[in-house]
């Protein structure tokens, strides 16, 4: 990097400043405010409120018009940070980067940075810093906005740190690398009575807890088995009492799969399944099915290009271009959707380590020593997509 240990350190400061101070999706004010002076400050052309609070710089170089994206997230998430004794810990009650948001908005801050000095490539980068990636909903409200008509780009890479990935380890793999996210809610109306006299009921309860079973047979026994999903009752809630049949109960949930032909099936499915049920106990009911998160799919042909911009920075044997996908979603499958490109995990560390501490969790904290990395990739991948 041209600027070297100095800019790393710079990076640092940036990163914890925005983990001291903390927004969540479409309220990230301060954190666009702070991006958009860095950009600004850099003499790029800077472009605010797309799509509520996102960010988007440009830098031209060379005369030529092909043009990529870099893409980072900025917003928090609703968790209690719980870390006594950090000094750049959460400021804000009830709120803290605990996924690497803060991280991932520093390296590329960075790797603008370098660029706008010494671009060395010919065409255009687009900077783009996204809000409300936890909702699911920024990418989609950038693009709605008018993103990829203002700021047209063939292709997008994105990025993000990875504990439980051995320290410094770049994965990526072609097709679906995380997977999408849909949820529901599933209403079940019967009839209450005392629990003496169940007889005189519709209860719910049972009906309910057939429909958590059978939701099961989806995966085990409808999808090819190749293919990959998870359908996961997590809330269970009734109106009853120690003493009275519920008269209603509601399961909520989500489901998770690479592919929307899997999306499709489990979501028919569960319909299918809970109305069979139902009528089986004489049970009304309301099934609701929502779409919250796209699977993150990379093009095969982009995944080359990510690997030996990643090879360049860490050296070939630190490269996994062929990594096991992850369960887990990420709103950058909304831009895969409409332009190819790429997304690699940077990995921060194994269990038991500092970088190891697990995503979502109120210890968290994004591990410093890779700011330099995701920097000096993001710079790679523009100077090699984009080769004067």
């Amino acid at each position: 990097m041209s600027e070297g240990h100095d800019l790393e350190q710079e990076m640092a400061h940036w990163r914890h400043h925005i983990h001291a101070h903390p927004e969540t999706g479409f309220e990230e004010f301060q954190t666009s405010d702070f991006v958009a002076k860095k950009l600004t400050k850099l003499g790029l052309e800077v472009h605010r409120g797309i799509g509520g609070t996102g960010v988007v710089a440009t830098l031209r170089a060379g005369g030529g018009n092909r043009a990529i994206g870099l893409r980072a997230d900025m917003d928090a998430l609703m968790i209690q940070e719980n870390a006594p004794g950090r000094a750049h810990a959460s400021k804000h009650a009830g709120k803290m980067h605990a996924c690497g948001h803060d991280g991932h908005t520093a390296m590329l801050l960075g790797a603008a940075t370098v660029l706008t000095a010494d671009p060395g490539f010919n065409g255009i980068v687009h900077f783009v810093f996204q809000p409300a990636e936890e909702h699911g909903r920024g990418a989609k409200a950038m693009m709605d906005d008018g993103l990829l008509k203002r700021f047209p780009m063939e292709e997008i890479y994105g990025v993000h740190n990875m504990p439980g990935i051995p320290f410094g380890k770049f994965a990526t793999r072609a097709g679906g690398i995380m997977a999408s996210e849909d949820n529901f809610v599933i209403t079940v109306k019967g009839r209450g009575a005392h629990a003496a006299r169940p007889h005189m009921s519709i209860d719910p309860i049972v009906a309910g807890s057939e429909i958590v079973l059978a939701l099961q047979t989806i995966v085990a026994r409808k999808m090819d088995p190749v293919a990959q999903g998870v359908v996961s009752v997590t809330e269970f809630i009734t109106d009853g009492i120690r003493n009275a049949l519920p008269s209603i109960a509601t399961l909520k949930g989500d489901t998770r799969s690479y592919s929307p032909a899997v999306q499709r099936l489990i979501e028919e499915r569960m319909a299918t399944i809970t109305a069979g049920v139902c009528m089986a106990h004489g049970a009304e009911h309301h099934f609701s099915y929502t779409h919250e998160f796209a699977p993150t799919v990379n093009s095969p042909e982009h995944v080359p290009h990510a690997a030996a911009a990643a090879a360049a920075v860490v050296g070939e044997a630190q490269v996994d271009a062929d990594c096991p996908p992850i369960l887990a979603s990420e709103d950058f499958g909304a831009f895969l959707q409409a332009v190819p490109g790429n997304y690699t995990f940077i990995g921060t560390g194994v269990a038991g380590e500092p970088g190891g501490v697990p995503l979502h969790n109120s210890t968290y904290d994004f591990h410093d020593g890779i700011l330099g990395l995701g920097a000096r990739y993001f710079v790679q991948l523009a100077r090699d997509r984009l080769k004067t």
